[in-house]
């Protein structure tokens, strides 16, 4: 039984859903006040942004980069994403800057696993 069930439809429209939650979270959580923070949720925005907007499904828009390549750059991130306040020295400032990293480096990765290809 695959796992695969997410359509590149849906995928698309969840990354810039998710690029913008992302984006918005430091503001929205107080994370402006220990800079890593915020700027590991900002840098991992404007990179899912990036390679959405260049991959080769229904809402890029030069489509140059194949689905799988893309799914594999959500693994990538996402992990770099969960793990980011515990490489970046941050997570000792306690839950509320380590937490919303680790859930959505993991929806990420979920969501790109369960994603189809084509």
């Amino acid at each position: 039984m695959s796992l695969q069930v997410i359509p590149t439809s849906v995928h698309g429209m969840i990354d810039y859903a998710a690029s913008g939650v992302l984006y918005a979270t430091p503001a929205l959580l107080g994370l402006n006040d220990v800079p890593a923070s915020a700027r590991a949720l900002r840098l991992a925005s404007g990179g899912a942004v990036a390679y959405s907007l260049l991959t080769d499904y229904e809402l890029g828009v030069v489509k140059v980069v194949p689905m799988s390549v893309h799914l594999t750059l959500d693994v990538m991130s996402g992990a770099l994403l969960a793990s980011s306040p515990w490489l970046f020295g941050f997570a000792k400032e306690g839950p509320r800057h380590w937490l919303p990293h680790a859930l959505m480096g993991t929806k990420e990765i979920v969501i790109a696993l369960m994603s189809k290809t084509r």
